[in-house]
C-alpha cells in the first residue's frame, strides 16, 4: 500500500512494561507520530499516562508526540505535557467550556493544538474552532478501551470536516482515532483521513504488513 497518510500508533496497545521499545517498534515500523492517549478515569472509564511517564519516554524518540486528553478538565493539564515533551495537545470538546482560552493557551506555548469529538458529537459542534487549530480527531469508537470495533458511520464526518476544510480554506489536519485495522484501513484513507491512529492492529504487525 502506497503510504499517502501520516501513522500514529498508541502506545495504549503497546507492552506498559517496556515502553521504550514500543517506541522502537513504532519508529522501525514506518511510524509518523506517537499517539499517547491520557484518561482520568472520569471522562473516560479508565487510567493511563501522566506527564512523568511522558517526560521518561521523551529522550527516546525523536517522533511527534501527540497527546490526546480523554479528561474532564483538560486546562489542568495543557502545561504539565507540553512540559513533558508534547508535540500535539489534544482536548475533547465535550469537556470544555472555554475551548478557544485552551486553544490559545496551547499556541502561545509553542504546541500544536487539536480538538476531538466523540461518536455521539456531530461536527457542528466544533465548527467555531476550526479556523483556530491544528488538528480534529474523530473518534470513531466510544473512547476508554483499545481493541473497539469501528463505528463506520463516523467516516462521515472525516469527510465532512475535509469539505469544510477545502471550502473555507483552513489548515487544520484530520486524525482518526478507533478500530482501524487491516479491514478497516482502506475506507478510512478512502474517507480522506490525514492521520491514522491505531494500536493493537499496530503492535500485531497487522498494519505494518500493509505498508511493506
Amino acid at each position: 500500500m502506497q503510504k499517502s497518510f501520516l501513522l500514529a500508533p498508541s502506545i495504549l496497545s503497546a507492552d506498559f512494561s517496556d515502553l521504550r521499545s514500543a517506541l522502537a517498534f513504532i519508529e522501525q515500523n514506518k511510524g509518523d507520530w506517537v499517539h499517547i492517549d491520557v484518561m482520568d478515569g472520569h471522562f473516560v472509564p479508565n487510567l493511563t499516562f501522566g506527564p512523568p511517564v511522558i517526560k521518561a519516554l521523551r529522550p527516546h524518540s525523536s517522533l511527534p508526540f501527540d497527546v490526546h486528553l480523554m479528561v474532564t478538565n483538560p486546562g489542568d493539564l495543557i502545561h504539565p505535557f507540553i512540559d513533558a515533551g508534547a508535540n500535539f495537545i489534544t482536548f475533547h470538546i465535550e469537556s470544555a467550556i472555554h475551548a478557544h482560552r485552551f486553544i490559545s493557551i496551547i499556541h502561545e506555548a509553542g504546541c500544536k493544538a487539536g480538538i476531538s469529538i466523540v461518536p455521539s458529537t456531530p461536527v457542528s459542534a466544533i465548527m467555531e474552532v476550526l479556523p483556530d487549530i491544528d488538528l480534529v480527531l474523530v473518534m470513531a469508537v466510544n473512547p476508554g478501551f483499545g481493541g473497539q470495533k469501528m463505528i463506520p458511520r463516523c467516516l462521515d464526518k472525516v469527510k465532512e470536516l475535509k469539505k469544510i476544510r477545502q471550502e473555507s480554506g483552513f489548515s487544520y489536519i484530520v486524525s482518526i482515532d478507533g478500530g482501524v485495522n487491516k479491514d478497516t484501513l482502506s475506507s478510512v484513507l478512502d474517507a480522506g483521513t490525514d492521520v491514522v491512529v491505531t494500536g493493537s492492529a499496530f503492535y500485531s504487525g497487522e498494519i505494518p504488513e500493509l505498508l511493506i
